[in-house]
C-alpha cells in the first residue's frame, strides 16, 4: 500500500469493547488503523465502519500474527500509537489462586504480558521515529487484591511494571498503563457471570478520557481514566 500521511495506530482486541470504541473515535479524527481480533466476523463488522483500516484476524500470543501486524505497520510507513488492549481474563468463574489451573495462568500471562512486550519489541523503530505512544490497558485489579482476581490482576500488575521499565528505557516515548475502570463488556460479564452488569458504563464512555490523555501527553506513568474524564475532548 502507499505510505500514509495519516497518524497511525495499532489496536489489538479491536472487534468489541474498549478497543472498538477507541478505534471508531480515532477514525473519526482521521487516523489510519491497524486492528486485530480473534473473531473474524466481529473484526470484519468493526472494520466495515472504518474508512482507513487494515484488519488482521489472529491471536496476539501467536508470533506469526504479531509479525503480520508489524508488516502492516511497515506498509503504512509510520506508527504513532500502539494500544495493547487484547486481554485474557482467565477461567470464568474465576478460581482462587489455590486451585488456579497453571496452564490457564500461563495463557493469561502470554496474552496480557508477553504478547504486548512482543509487539513493543517489533514496533519500537516506527514508534521511536514518530515520538509515539504505547498505551497498555491495565485494571484496578493490578493494584487491589480482589479474591479470584489473582491470575488476571497479577498479569496486569506485571504489565504495569513492564510499562514503567519501558518508559525509563525509552525516555523519548510516552508509555502509559491505564486503568479504564469498570465497563459493560463481555469480559466484565465473564468476571461476574451470575450478575447483571447493565448498570456499568459502556466502553465508549471511557474513550474521551483516553483521547484527553493522548492529547495532553503527560509524563509516562500509570493513570486512571476516571482522572482524565473531567473535560470532554473535541476532535
Amino acid at each position: 500500500m502507499t505510505k500514509t500521511t495519516q497518524p497511525t495506530a495499532l489496536i489489538t482486541g479491536a472487534s468489541k469493547g474498549l478497543g472498538r470504541a477507541l478505534a471508531r473515535a480515532l477514525s473519526e479524527r482521521g487516523w489510519h488503523l491497524v486492528i486485530d481480533a480473534r473473531s473474524s466476523a466481529a473484526l470484519s463488522a468493526t472494520a466495515a465502519d472504518l474508512p482507513s483500516v487494515v484488519a488482521i484476524r489472529g491471536d496476539v500470543i501467536d508470533a506469526l500474527h504479531r509479525n503480520a501486524l508489524a508488516a502492516a505497520v511497515r506498509d503504512a510507513g509510520r506508527l504513532d500509537l500502539l494500544v495493547n488492549n487484547a486481554s485474557d481474563l482467565g477461567p470464568s468463574p474465576m478460581p482462587s489462586l489455590s486451585r488456579y489451573p497453571l496452564d490457564a495462568l500461563r495463557a493469561v500471562y502470554e496474552t496480557d504480558v508477553v504478547a504486548p512486550l512482543g509487539l513493543v519489541q517489533l514496533l519500537l523503530p516506527p514508534l521511536r521515529s514518530a515520538d509515539g505512544v504505547v498505551l497498555n490497558i491495565s485494571s484496578d485489579a493490578a493494584v487491589e487484591a480482589y479474591p479470584g482476581w489473582g491470575g488476571y490482576g497479577s498479569a496486569k500488575a506485571a504489565l504495569d511494571h513492564a510499562s514503567a521499565v519501558l518508559a525509563v528505557e525509552e525516555p523519548d516515548l510516552r508509555v502509559y498503563a491505564v486503568d479504564p475502570g469498570d465497563m459493560r463488556t463481555d469480559m466484565h460479564q465473564a468476571a461476574f457471570p451470575s450478575e447483571d452488569i447493565s448498570d456499568r458504563p459502556g466502553p465508549e464512555t471511557v474513550v474521551p478520557a483516553l483521547l484527553r490523555l493522548l492529547d495532553g501527553r503527560p509524563a509516562s506513568g500509570r493513570y486512571r481514566a476516571a482522572d482524565w474524564a473531567a473535560t470532554a475532548v473535541t476532535p
